[in-house]
């Protein structure tokens, strides 16, 4: 089984996975809503907005997204009820993906060794994307 987390944007979807392109690398796949059929009567920048985002992020696992489109009756509501819970191969790596997607987010859990042996954070993106990190010493 492979899970790919998916996540929902209103109209910043492009820009946010080109940040998380910044951090992990990988190719960028983008589909704009103008690619689907029925999609005549949406505005210019409903056209533009992504349809589906995909970045690999690592064992044949892809972040995914889409922009919301009310005309389409999908809402966006932002909240704490998604984590991506990441689990590192160092804590390096570790280190350097917290650094780097904690920047301008709200850390709820500074990184630190924990009670239970990982090395663990939690946070918010500056996108409202919530994030679990951990490392877990072997």
């Amino acid at each position: 089984m492979i899970v790919n987390p998916y996540l929902n944007f209103y109209g910043n979807a492009e820009e946010a996975f080109q940040f998380y392109q910044s951090v992990f690398g990988g190719e960028l796949l983008i589909q704009r809503m103008s690619e689907a059929p029925g999609t005549e009567n949406l505005s210019d920048k409903e056209k533009n907005m992504a349809m589906h985002v995909s970045l690999p992020i690592g064992n044949g696992q892809h972040l995914m997204a889409s922009d919301c489109i009310e005309f389409q009756g999908m809402t966006l509501t932002l909240g704490n009820n998604n984590y991506i819970s990441l689990s590192t191969d160092s804590r390096e790596e570790t280190d350097r993906i917290f650094h780097a997607l904690s920047v301008g987010g709200i850390v709820e859990m500074p990184l630190e060794d924990m009670f239970w042996g990982d090395y663990f954070s939690s946070f918010k993106d500056k996108y409202g994307v919530c994030w679990m990190l951990m490392y877990t010493n072997k």
